[in-house]
Formats: structure tokens, sequence, C-alpha cells
């Protein structure tokens, strides 16, 4: 794969916390607070700006891919590490060297109607998708073009 290539992720948001609606609001955000190496790993060191993101309501009744958002940013380091008043605070996070990094993505549409869980799991095309595996529990997920292809033609939308 070069470096050029489009790649797709799937994020996961409580919408208590931060929801596709907040992010309509808002337009971008910064995805802060990631704290699991290997979800760092992937915005760290394989999202770039341009990527493809499924908005995941995590936590939720129904859980959903509810809408599509774009990375807008390269990744640089998570400040919230360094802020001992940030419920995020690592405090063997060293600005020299940063444990923690993020990127920032922005809004691009809410789905009419969510993708459930469910409804994925019903889908035999999706069985390999990092979501559907057991004990998959990652925060940042990568997603093939295949999976995104299905998952927004599931929402009735274009996957371009």
């Amino acid at each position: 794969m070069s470096n050029d290539e489009r790649r797709y992720w799937l994020m996961k948001s409580e919408p208590g916390e931060y929801s596709i609606d907040d992010l309509a609001r808002d337009g971008s955000t910064y995805w802060d607070g990631v704290r699991n190496y290997q979800a760092r790993n992937l915005m760290r060191d394989r999202m770039r700006v341009g990527d493809g993101v499924l908005y995941y309501h995590s936590n939720a009744k129904p859980t959903a891919v509810v809408g599509l958002a774009r990375v807008c940013s390269e990744s640089y380091p998570d400040p919230t590490q360094f802020d001992p008043d940030d419920p995020h605070y690592d405090p063997k996070a060293d600005p020299e060297n940063p444990r923690w990094y993020l990127v920032d993505i922005e809004f691009e549409r809410k789905f009419d109607e969510p993708v459930t869980l469910a409804e994925l799991r019903q889908r035999p095309d999706l069985e390999g998708m990092a979501l559907l595996r057991r004990g998959q529990r990652l925060s940042v997920q990568p997603v093939t073009a295949r999976e995104w292809g299905i998952v927004c033609a599931m929402a009735g939308v274009s996957a371009e």
C-alpha cells in the first residue's frame, strides 16, 4: 500500500461524551484521551489527512455507526497527557518524548438512520471486520476499503 492511498478507520465515542451531533456542531475536533498503545500507534503511524472515519457510538442503545468523518491533521502529541487537571493526565509522559498522540477529525455527515452493531453482525461479508471480532475493544480500529463501502451502502450514502 502506498502512503498516498486513502485508509479507513472506525473511531468509537460514547454519545454522552462526544456525539456525532457534537462533531457536526463543532465542525472538527481533536481525538484526545486514547490511552491504548495499539490505538495510539494507529493514529501516530498510519492515519493520514484525508482518511475516512466511521463514527461509532459505543455504550449507547443501540451501539451503531452513526456517521462519517475525515482525518484532517497529521498526528501530534496529545496535550492532555501533560495536564495534571485533565482526567487523561499521564504522570509518566514527558514533553521531550511524548507517549500519547492524537489526530484531528472533521465532520462529513450524519447518517439518516444509524447502522447498528446488530445489523453489521448480520452481514456475512463483514465477518472479518475488527469491530465484530470477539474481545475487540479498541477505540480506534482499521477498516478495509471493502468494509467501508459495505457500511456506507447499508447507510444509503456514497462511499466516496
